[in-house]
Order: C-alpha cells, then sequence, then structure tokens
C-alpha cells in the first residue's frame, strides 16, 4: 500500500459529451470513486462549444446522440449547438457534476507508473504556468480531432482580396448581408452552412470537388413527440432511442448489401425536394453509400434554398483565387467575397497528450484497441472513439458503463491496476483489420496515427452498436485477458494475478 493516495481516482479529460457522460455514469454506478473533469476551454460542452458557425447543429438524432440515461425533451430530434449545451449544462447541474470541472486547464503530458499504480499527469493553466495532478485511472474524453489546427488543403488564395474563414475558427462579428460566399466541401459542415447563411447572404455557393450523398428527414420526429405525449418521459425516450438505433442499424446494412436500393431511395428523397428535373450527377458520388458518412439534410433546407434561388452546388476543381472570386478548371468564375474552407477536421489521438508508461513514450498506433475503450498493455486508460456508422454517444455510453464495472471490480478485488494484455504470441496470431475503411478525407488522412484492429472481438474498435451494447454488459471484467494487480506487480500475461513487489 503506498504511503498516499493520489489526488483522485479518476481523472477525465474533457468536459464534453463523452467526459459529462463518464462523470454522470460514476455518479450513479461508482459513487464511492473520487474524480475530477480537466477542461481545457472555459467552457463546457466540447465541440459544441468551440464550433459557432453558422446554423451548427447534430447530424444525427438526438435520442441517440442524448445519453442512456437522460431523455432528450426538446421538440426536435435535429438539435442545434444551443439546445445540446442547455442539455448539458442541465446534466451538470442536476447530478452535481459541475463543482468537479476544472477549467483552463489543457493537459500537456500523462505518465502511468507502476511501481505508484497512478497517472501523473502535467497541465498547463491559462497563464501559462503549468500544474499537476495524479490519478490511479485516466478517461480521455477529449474527441477525435484537433482543436488547434484544422485540415488545411493548401490553396494558394493568390489574388483573393475577401474573407477566408474556416469553420472551426469562425469570427464572432462577421457580417455577410448581400455577399457572396463561396463554401468549400461538400460534407456535414458546409451542408449546414449553406442553408443557414443563405437567407442574408447574396448567394451561397457550396463549391464540391466530389458529390456527397445525402438524405432528407423533419427535424422533428412526431413518433418520438407522441410517444412523449402519452407515455411515461423515460419510457418514451426509452422506445424512441431503441427504435431510431434500430433505424440508423438498418440503413447501414442495407447500405453494405444493397446499394443501388438505397442509392435509388436516396435519389428519390431529393428528386421529391428539387423536383423531377434536378440534377443527378451534383447529387451522385462516385462511391456507395456510407463508404463516406450520409449528410442529413433537416426539413429540405438546403434543397429549400437551391430552390429559392440563395443557394447552388457547382461540382469543379479549383484552378485558383483571383480578385471577386474562385475560377474554376472548367473555366467558369464563382463570385466570392467571402470564401468558407468547409474542407474537414485533422485528427488527433488521445487529445494530443504525451502519453507515456513507465516515461516511455506510448505509440497508439503500436497499439491494439481493446473492446473499442482500452488498449493492449497499457494500464488504467480508457478512451471514446465514438462511431463511424451512428451516434457518437452510444460508444460513450457503453464505454462508461463498462469503465465504472472495472473501477468496482478493482475495488472490490483489492488490486489497483487493470491492463488488457496481449502476449506477443497472441499478437503474431492477430489476423489485423481495417476499420477504418471509409473514404472520408479525414479518415485516410488520419489512419496512420490511428491504433490497430483485429478481425476479432475483443481487440478492435467494433462498428456494431447492438452487437458492442450486449457483449460490454454482459462479459465479465474478469475475461481472461484483462489483468488485475498491485502497485509494482509484474504481470507479463493474462490470468497472472501477482503481489505487489516488496
Amino acid at each position: 500500500m503506498l504511503a498516499t493516495a493520489p489526488d483522485f481516482d479518476v481523472l477525465i479529460v474533457g468536459a464534453g459529451i463523452s467526459g459529462i457522460g463518464m462523470a454522470a455514469h460514476m455518479e450513479m454506478k461508482s459513487p464511492n470513486h473520487s474524480y475530477a473533469i480537466v477542461e481545457r476551454r472555459e467552457n463546457l460542452g466540447g465541440t459544441w462549444d468551440l464550433f459557432r458557425y453558422p446554423g451548427i447543429r447534430s447530424d444525427s438524432d438526438m435520442h441517440t446522440l442524448g445519453f442512456d440515461f437522460e431523455p432528450w425533451r426538446h421538440e426536435k430530434t435535429i438539435a442545434d449547438a444551443p439546445s445540446i449545451l442547455d442539455y448539458l449544462n442541465q446534466i451538470v447541474d442536476e447530478r452535481g457534476i459541475r463543482q468537479h470541472i476544472r477549467y483552463g486547464h489543457k493537459v500537456i503530458s500523462a505518465d502511468f507508473r507502476d511501481d505508484e499504480a497512478r497517472w501523473h499527469v502535467e497541465m498547463e493553466l491559462d497563464d501559462g504556468s503549468t500544474t499537476r495532478l495524479t490519478a490511479n485511472f485516466l478517461y480521455l474524453g477529449s474527441g477525435y480531432y484537433d482543436y488547434d489546427e484544422a485540415y488545411d488543403p493548401g490553396f494558394d488564395f493568390g489574388d483573393f482580396e475577401g474573407q477566408v474563414i474556416h469553420p472551426q475558427f469562425w469570427p464572432e462579428d462577421l457580417d455577410y448581408t448581400g455577399k457572396n460566399v463561396v463554401v468549400i466541401g461538400s460534407g456535414a459542415t458546409a451542408v449546414t452552412i449553406v442553408p443557414s447563411m443563405a437567407d442574408k447572404a447574396a448567394k451561397v455557393t457550396m463549391l464540391q470537388r466530389t458529390p456527397t450523398w445525402m438524405f432528407a428527414r423533419p427535424a422533428k420526429d412526431w413518433i418520438a413527440n407522441t410517444l412523449r405525449a402519452v407515455l411515461p418521459e423515460k419510457l418514451a425516450y426509452r422506445i424512441t432511442r431503441w427504435k431510431n438505433i434500430k433505424m440508423q442499424d438498418f440503413s447501414f446494412k442495407m447500405a453494405r448489401n444493397k446499394p443501388q436500393k438505397m442509392k435509388d431511395t436516396l435519389h428519390k428523397n431529393i428528386e421529391k425536394a428539387l423536383g423531377d428535373d434536378f440534377d443527378r450527377a451534383t447529387f451522385t458520388p462516385p462511391y456507395d453509400p456510407w463508404d463516406q458518412r450520409v449528410c442529413l439534410v433537416p426539413d429540405d433546407d438546403l434543397f429549400k434554398a437551391m430552390k429559392s434561388g440563395k443557394a447552388e452546388v457547382v461540382t469543379g476543381h479549383i484552378e485558383k483565387f483571383e480578385k471577386g472570386g474562385v475560377r474554376l478548371k472548367s473555366g467558369d468564375f464563382l463570385d466570392a467575397d467571402i470564401v468558407i474552407t468547409a474542407t474537414g477536421l485533422k485528427l488527433a489521438i488521445a487529445g494530443k497528450i504525451a502519453v507515456s508508461h513507465n516515461g516511455e513514450p506510448v505509440k497508439f498506433e503500436d497499439r491494439f484497441y481493446y473492446k473499442g475503450c482500452m488498449f493492449s498493455n497499457l494500464p488504467n486508460l480508457a478512451v471514446v472513439f465514438g462511431y463511424l456508422n451512428a451516434s457518437w454517444t452510444l460508444r460513450a455510453d457503453i464505454n462508461s458503463d463498462y469503465v465504472c464495472r472495472l473501477l468496482n471490480q478493482m475495488r472490490a478485488t483489492g488490486t489497483d491496476m487493470a491492463t488488457p494484455i496481449l502476449t506477443p504470441a497472441d499478437e503474431a496470431a492477430i489476423v489485423e483489420d481495417d476499420i477504418f475503411d471509409f473514404s472520408s478525407g479525414y479518415i485516410q488522412r488520419g489512419k496512420h496515427i490511428m491504433p490497430r484492429n483485429s478481425i476479432e472481438y475483443p481487440w478492435r474498435l467494433n462498428q456494431e452498436y447492438v452487437i458492442d451494447r450486449k457483449r460490454m454488459a454482459d462479459d465479465p471484467v474478469n475475461d481472461g485477458l484483462m489483468t488485475f494487480t498491485r502497485a509494482g506487480a509484474n504481470a507479463q500475461a493474462a490470468g497472472e494475478q501477482l503481489e505487489a513487489a516488496e
């Protein structure tokens, strides 16, 4: 037994959906464990506080982007950022979480020391000074992209004299009233920005190099609202949540198994909104649906803006930026006072924290995921990397629940280290799988830093929530791969439960 306890049993990094979710699960399921949340920004909310571009909203329904323990009460199931922040603020206030959040703490490094069974975490404060905390367990809810840098495609803006803005760094005072705006990109951000700016701008043009599959649906879920009116709130939420989970799963598998049928369905929805004379090529990517994430168009807002003449979608390649706009390789010229580079995010692993184990840097690209939650041979560390084909929070919920079970098992057995052991022999026998086979640019650009995946569970970041949910809840924590030891123990293989070193 060490002479002094760590500052906290669990240190949670990030006060966004993942971090707040973990704290809420701990309050319910591991209430005897101490914890703190450290957040680099001055507000909670993560993504939903960082991004400030017009119209920012969820691209998943809030009955699955919301937590399993807290019903979504708003009428709209496709929610804007302020509504999501209200939801998160309500949770931290009602569940006593706010007092555990430390703002303005940017985690720089974290080193786990076996002889102490604790993480030594160094943080930078807003004034440039540093501080340190120790914790037995580290939970990274820091997201999956670089907060400091966005993806830079290397555009040369040449003679262009207007404003150039990336959505990740949106200026608070931007006035685009009566101006021509060109939004470069065709992903979820561009599809959100274009109709949201169309009401004030003279014209908004979405310039896409490659089309994206789009799916229109109402922002309000009439089934959810009907159920909430006639059933107890929590029951109505559970039913709606499960309905949407099954619909997501069905749609994804339909796209994989019958891609042409899915293409026809998506085109029919667009035709219904734009008319039968719509330019099919503009909405026909060279890949199958769900080879990249399908973009949501709530209430046909993009299509309505196009029909009004206030917005258009142009497919082409940029030749150069000139005074007054963008010249395409086709020779066409797009007038622009403002260019918005909605060209994507830059992936980051572990919040760009310098993670080490006994002083040795951890290379996550050399580790295997364990149950989509932890990593091979790395003790007392869990992360959240959401689903590529479903809502982020679905993984955050099941990972939080699993970690609480793990913490409780450690407390019950008097151990303070939990390590998923992958022996060299077992690793050599693994057949690897590329679960990041989506053709999305940000995924492809970041694959070299991503952890490894087996074709078989548990050494993978699986992409089937319904299966994962059952496994994470039902499989024993002590599964023969997870090794529980005490400070200073030197277990080398699964099943070894060694005593602490003298």
